[in-house]
C-alpha cells in the first residue's frame, strides 16, 4: 500500500515510541524486520497479472468498473497446497428449490427498504458491512488478552490466525472466479430469466449495501471469520472463551460482543444476508471451507510440549 506509506509510518514510530530503548526492543525489531524480509521473498502470486475478460457479446456496453483482485486464487498459500485444495462444488442449480428458497429470503430480508428486516438484524448488517482485518484481529485480541497467557502463545496464535485467514481469502477468490456467480441485485432484477418460476423479478431491486465487486459465490466474510473461529477454537481448547469483541468503522464506531467463537461465525454469515449480497447456500459453504482451513492451519503448526 505504497499510498499510505507515510501514514503507516507514523503509526509505527509511534508505537515504538511507547516502548523503552533497549535489548528487548532492538531485538524484537530486528526479529520483526526478519519476518516481513522472508514474507515478502516468498512467491506469493501477487505479481500475476490480472487478466480477467468481462463477459460480454461484441458492441454491448457492459459495467466498466473491473471486479476486485481476480488473481488472488493463484496466490501461494500459506498452509494450503493450492488456492483450488478446498474448492466446493458449484452453487445451486437456478432451477433448484435451494436457489429459489435463497433467492426470496434475500430479495425479503436484503433490499435497501425491506420491511422484514427487524432494528437488530439492520444493526448486524451494518456493523459488517466493515472488511479488512481492521474488523477482525480485535476478536482474535479478544483470547489473546485474556489472564494467563505469555508472549510467545501469543504470538502463534496471531501468525496461525493471520496464515488462516490470508488463505480463506486465497480460497474463496479461487472459487469466486471459478463459478463467477451473480450477484443477488443481478439476479433480482433478471429473476425473469433464470428459467425458475417460483423467483418474481423486481426491476427495482438494491441491496442494504453496495455489493462488492467480485463475483458471489461463496461468502468471503464467511471464510474469513471461520477461519480466525476455527484457529481460536483451537487455541481455547475446550475453555470457557472469553467475551469477544470488535468495533465496525461502517456502525460509527459501534462495539458487539459475542459469548462465544460460534455465535461471531454465525452472526457475520446471517449479516451478509441481511446485507443483501449473499445468498444462504453461499453463507454455509464459505462458513465450511473457513473451518477446514483454519484447522488446516491449527494442525500444521502444533503447539509446543511444554
Amino acid at each position: 500500500m505504497p499510498a499510505q506509506q507515510a501514514a503507516i509510518e507514523a503509526d509505527y514510530q509511534a508505537a515504538l515510541k511507547s516502548l523503552p530503548d533497549g535489548a528487548a526492543k532492538s531485538g524484537g525489531i530486528a526479529v520483526g524486520e526478519q519476518a516481513a524480509a522472508a514474507c515478502l521473498a516468498r512467491e506469493d502470486g501477487m505479481g500475476v497479472p490480472d487478466t480477467y475478460r468481462p463477459h460480454t457479446t461484441a458492441g454491448v456496453y457492459v459495467p466498466t468498473l473491473l471486479p476486485a483482485v481476480p488473481n488472488w486464487g493463484k496466490r501461494k498459500p500459506w498452509v494450503m497446497s493450492g488456492g483450488d485444495q478446498f474448492r466446493p462444488g458449484p452453487p445451486p442449480s437456478l432451477t433448484s428449490e435451494t436457489w429459489a428458497r435463497d433467492y426470496n429470503e434475500i430479495k425479503a430480508i436484503g433490499g435497501k427498504n425491506s420491511a422484514k428486516r427487524s432494528p437488530e438484524q439492520t444493526a448486524i448488517a451494518k456493523f459488517w458491512e466493515a472488511t479488512a482485518p481492521a474488523v477482525y484481529w480485535p476478536v482474535a485480541r479478544s483470547v489473546a488478552n485474556a489472564p494467563g497467557r505469555d508472549v510467545t502463545e501469543n504470538a502463534r496464535l496471531m501468525a496461525v490466525a493471520a496464515m488462516a485467514m490470508d488463505d480463506g481469502l486465497v480460497a474463496v477468490f479461487d472459487a469466486k472466479y471459478t463459478y463467477n456467480l451473480w450477484r443477488p441485485v443481478t439476479a433480482i432484477r433478471n429473476g425473469d430469466i433464470d428459467g425458475n418460476d417460483a423467483t418474481e423479478r423486481d426491476p427495482s431491486w438494491t441491496p442494504f449495501i453496495d455489493t462488492p465487486m467480485h463475483p458471489e459465490y461463496p461468502c468471503a466474510h464467511c471464510i474469513v471469520s471461520a477461519s480466525l473461529g476455527a484457529v481460536l477454537e483451537a487455541e481455547l481448547a475446550g475453555r470457557p472463551s472469553p467475551k469477544l469483541s470488535s468495533t465496525s468503522s461502517t456502525a460509527g464506531g459501534a462495539e458487539r460482543t459475542w459469548s462465544s467463537v460460534d455465535e461471531f461465525v454465525r452472526e457475520v454469515a446471517v449479516a451478509r444476508i441481511y446485507d443483501g449480497v449473499h445468498y444462504r447456500n453461499s453463507t454455509e459453504v464459505g462458513s465450511a471451507m473457513g473451518k477446514k482451513i483454519g484447522e488446516l492451519a491449527v494442525n500444521s503448526f502444533p503447539k509446543p510440549i511444554r
